[in-house]
């Protein structure tokens, strides 16, 4: 039975200490008993710190609404811990990382940022749950309601399918020697039979953080998901993802004209079941592609798409008049966004896309607005579920 029952108790007993030593105590018996955290009660979590040499600290979290976005910590008098508690959604999942002796100054002002982050910025240490990239790694708070967020790669007993990476080149977006990774489904080498296919853009994200091959090889152990080929396409540098990504017909002459050659000459592709998806502005390259060729692409995948406002900002806007007037559509849809994402270029504009394709008829159209921001763990989440919605297995027919 733990000694304390909650935060609130256990700051009580440390408040009627009579010395330092006592309340220290208290701090290694309550990270014995409960050495993971935040601890989460009902809608409310309690982060914590244990750094005996820390001056300050503070909770970095981009949902705050300051510069920078940081809550301070309080420390408990004579012991190491440092605390802050906060109010959630039910089912809200963050990435955040804790900020120890930082100048607290505002970002806009930094100049050197990427020092920064380095010196003062860091995953939760009592936090096992995390997304890590090249880049980074950050520490995540799941609530009580909020979507699962396990390591699919660390599932036992799931037959795992093969990840082949092949080097591409294009002509009609002038790259070359860039990634594509093929996920081939279990059974895939055994059998004489076609296979539907689904593209993602911004390869390097789904073969990595996002776990899209582990999470197929879940969601078809269960049946939740068919035997699906999946290409994952590296994109560029910032400025040529965006070049390359936003309403760009040079973009689907490649999917069209080099890479879907390529990937049917080296697999066996159902030609009758082609899907396109992405994340971001990954996401509004397949829109593009798909609205200009719904009978080869008759899936669709929409991962927090810009469609509003910001950086091209008409080129995606005109995204909902395309949908609408279109038509013929894919025949399977599926849309998320975050409900912390900025709402001008992203919530907002894809509620009204919502509206209009529950409206079309003829298309299997589920929408997902999730307690997330923009990045990489709301994607993640929400991509389970896009997968088993996109290409069916047998527990939904």
């Amino acid at each position: 039975m733990p000694q304390w029952a909650s935060f609130d108790a256990f700051l009580e007993d440390t408040n009627r200490a009579k010395t330092d030593r006592e309340r220290q105590m208290m701090v290694d018996e309550l990270l014995s008993e409960r050495p993971h955290w935040p601890w989460v009660e009902a809608t409310h979590a309690i982060f914590a710190y244990n750094g005996a040499n820390a001056q300050s600290v503070a909770l970095n979290l981009d949902t705050i609404a300051a510069d920078p976005p940081f809550a301070p910590m309080t420390h408990v008098q004579g012991t190491s811990l440092w605390y802050v508690e906060r109010d959630f959604q039910p089912d809200d999942l963050l990435d955040y990382l804790i900020a120890v002796d930082d100048p607290m100054t505002p970002l806009a002002q930094e100049r050197d940022i990427v020092g920064r982050i380095a010196r003062h910025w860091r995953r939760d240490p009592l936090n096992p749950t995390a997304l890590t990239t090249a880049q980074a790694s950050v520490s995540i708070l799941r609530m009580s309601e909020a979507r699962p967020f396990p390591d699919w790669a660390g599932m036992r007993h799931v037959e795992r399918g093969a990840v082949t990476e092949h080097t591409v080149y294009s002509n009609a977006l002038k790259f070359e020697g860039r990634k594509v990774w093929v996920y081939t489904p279990p059974g895939y080498a055994d059998a004489d039979l076609s296979y539907p296919l689904l593209i993602l853009q911004d390869g390097q994200w789904a073969v990595g953080p996002l776990q899209v091959p582990e999470i197929a090889d879940v969601l078809n152990k269960h049946q939740r998901m068919q035997a699906v080929i999946i290409a994952m396409v590296q994109s560029g540098s910032q400025a040529d993802r965006d070049r390359e990504y936003v309403t760009n017909d040079a973009h689907y002459q490649f999917l069209t004209e080099e890479l879907l050659p390529f990937l049917q000459g080296e697999y066996r592709i159902d030609a009758s079941s082609i899907g396109i998806g992405g994340v971001a502005v990954g996401a509004a390259a397949a829109i593009h592609a798909a609205l200009l060729n719904p009978a080869i692409f008759s899936n669709l995948v929409i991962l927090s798409s810009p469609l509003g406002k910001g950086q091209h900002g008409e080129q995606v806007r005109a995204f909902a008049g395309r949908f609408s007037e279109a038509g013929v559509l894919p025949r399977r849809i599926f849309q998320s966004v975050g409900r912390y994402e900025p709402s001008g270029r992203f919530l907002k504009p894809a509620r009204a896309l919502r509206d209009i394709l529950s409206a079309k008829a003829g298309v299997h159209y589920r929408y997902a607005e999730i307690g997330s921001g923009h990045g990489l763990a709301g994607f993640r989440s929400v991509m389970p579920e896009a997968l088993a919605w996109a290409y069916p297995g047998a527990a939904f027919t």
